[in-house]
C-alpha cells in the first residue's frame, strides 16, 4: 500500500489516509461503515470537543478537533465513492456560504455591531434557503438537536418574528400554568396527556432560561454534575455513620441530603 510517512501531515494526507482505509486493501471495519453506522460517533466526538472547551484543555481540544475532522472526512469519502460530492465540494460550499452571509466583509453592506451582523445573517439565510414564512424558519431548526437546545433555538427564532413575552414575568407565569396542567393530567392517569403536558412544562422552563440569558442545556448539565457531587458526599456521610443507603428509609436519606446541601 503506497503511503509516504512524514514528520508532519497535512489535509491532503488525511484525505489520502481515509481513501486508503476505505479501499479494498484497507481496513475491514472502515469499509463496512455507512453514514448511519457512524452517526453516533459524530455526536460523541463533537461532545468530547465540547468537554475540552469547557475544561479549557488546549491539548485535548487539538486532539478532539482532529476526531471531529475525521468524521467530516469519513462522510465526505463515502459520498465521493458514490460520485455525489467530495471533500473539496464541502470546502467550496462552506466558503461560498461564509462569503454570502458576510456582505459587510466581502461586499458593500454596512454592519457595525454584532446585532446588525446577526440581523443580516438571518435575512440572507432565509433568502438563500428560500424560506417564505416564519413557520419555515422554525421548521429549519434541526430535530436532531438535543431537545433543550432545539427548544431554545425555536423560541429565539419565534421571538425574532415578534411572538414573545414582554418580559420574563410572562414566561415565569407560564411555568405555573403548565405545572397545573401537568398535575391535572397525572391525576387523570392519561399517559399521552401527561407526556404532552410535561413537554409543555419543559418548553416553558427553557423559555425562562432564554429570558435570563442562560443556556438551558448547560444549566441542566451543571445540575447533573451538582447532583452527582452531592450524592457522593451523601454516600460518604452514610458510610461514615455506618448506614447502608440501599436499606435506609427515604426520610433518613433526605435528612442526609439536606445536611450535605447546607454543608
Amino acid at each position: 500500500m503506497e503511503f509516504e510517512r512524514k514528520e508532519k501531515y497535512e489535509m491532503q494526507d488525511l484525505l489520502k489516509i481515509m481513501e486508503l482505509l476505505r479501499s479494498p486493501d484497507g481496513c475491514p471495519w472502515d469499509r463496512e461503515q455507512d453514514h448511519h453506522s457512524i452517526r453516533a460517533n459524530f455526536i460523541e466526538e463533537t461532545y468530547e470537543a465540547i468537554e475540552a472547551i469547557d475544561t479549557e484543555n488546549a491539548e485535548l481540544l487539538k486532539e478532539e478537533l482532529g476526531d471531529v475532522l475525521l468524521q467530516v472526512v469519513f462522510h465526505a469519502q463515502m459520498e465521493q465513492e458514490k460520485g455525489s460530492f467530495d471533500f473539496s465540494d464541502v470546502v467550496d460550499g462552506i466558503c461560498k456560504k461564509l462569503i454570502i452571509r458576510h456582505p459587510h466583509v466581502f461586499s458593500e453592506v454596512s454592519a457595525k455591531t454584532s446585532d446588525e451582523v446577526l440581523k443580516n445573517w438571518d435575512a440572507i439565510k432565509m433568502q438563500t434557503k428560500e424560506q417564505k414564512t416564519q413557520t419555515e424558519v422554525l421548521q429549519s431548526v434541526s430535530p436532531a438537536l438535543p431537545a433543550l437546545m432545539r427548544s431554545q433555538k425555536v423560541q429565539k427564532k419565534a421571538a425574532k418574528a415578534g411572538f414573545d413575552w414582554d418580559n420574563v414575568d410572562g414566561a415565569l407565569a407560564k411555568i405555573f400554568e403548565e405545572l397545573d396542567e401537568l398535575k391535572e393530567a397525572i391525576d387523570e392517569g392519561g399517559q399521552n396527556s401527561s407526556e404532552e403536558e410535561l413537554g409543555d412544562l419543559l418548553f416553558s422552563v427553557v423559555n425562562v432560561a432564554r429570558f435570563i440569558h442562560v443556556d438551558s442545556e448547560q444549566a441542566l448539565s451543571k445540575a447533573c454534575d451538582k447532583f452527582i457531587s452531592r450524592f457522593g458526599k451523601l454516600e460518604a456521610l452514610a458510610l461514615e455513620r455506618g448506614m447502608d443507603i440501599q436499606k435506609a428509609s427515604l426520610p433518613e436519606l433526605d435528612a442526609l441530603w439536606e445536611e450535605v446541601k447546607h454543608s
